[in-house]
């Protein structure tokens, strides 16, 4: 409850906080892409679907599919200077603030991510909201290892107490962690 409540207020003080920056990052990337903001369905809590919105990185026409077994070549220059500064992960306050998310938790797969689905679904991740930072994304564990990162959720959940729960943010906001892989 009270991480929560400390998720509707971070994520509010961000949205206004961040406005500014939430704007022109709207507008380069109406240059970059001409569709700035990036909406895929991903599994939510209790494998229910939720409409995760970003900051888009890779052309639009891009397959909707896991970061790990996209193009490199799919990436815009924006995109690319989005996804190291994390700035992309922006607009998920959104999504932080309803509730379909928390700061900290296991990223959101997609439901075509059946490996990933099921090694999750064994460990019981789904019974927690799903986050935009946690301890595979500050060690680099990303979706294309699905065993590994179902076991670094649980441990995450397990352990998850305040102090850890600031300390993967501070973490994230000091720049730990590269984010999903991409193909070469």
């Amino acid at each position: 409850m009270l991480i929560r409540l400390l998720d509707i207020i971070f994520a509010f003080c961000g949205l206004v906080v961040g406005f500014p920056v939430l704007v022109i990052l709207t507008i380069i990337g109406l240059f970059d892409t001409g569709s700035p903001i990036f909406r895929q369905v991903r599994v939510g809590r209790n494998k229910k679907p939720f409409t995760l919105v970003k900051f888009r990185t890779m052309k639009k026409d891009t397959a909707s599919v896991a970061s790990h077994l996209a193009s490199a070549s799919a990436i815009t220059p924006f995109g690319s200077f989005l996804r190291k500064t994390k700035l992309d992960e922006l607009p998920q306050l959104w999504n932080v603030f309803w509730g379909d998310m928390s700061l900290v938790g296991p990223r959101p797969g997609l439901f075509n991510q059946e490996e990933l689905t099921a090694a999750r679904d064994k460990k019981g991740i789904f019974n927690a909201r799903p986050g935009i930072t946690g301890l595979a994304q500050v060690n680099e564990i990303d979706m294309s290892t699905p065993e590994l990162l179902a076991e670094t959720d649980a441990k995450m959940l397990e352990n998850l107490t305040l102090a850890n729960y600031f300390k993967y943010i501070f973490m994230t906001v000091a720049g730990k962690g590269s984010g999903d892989r991409i193909k070469r």
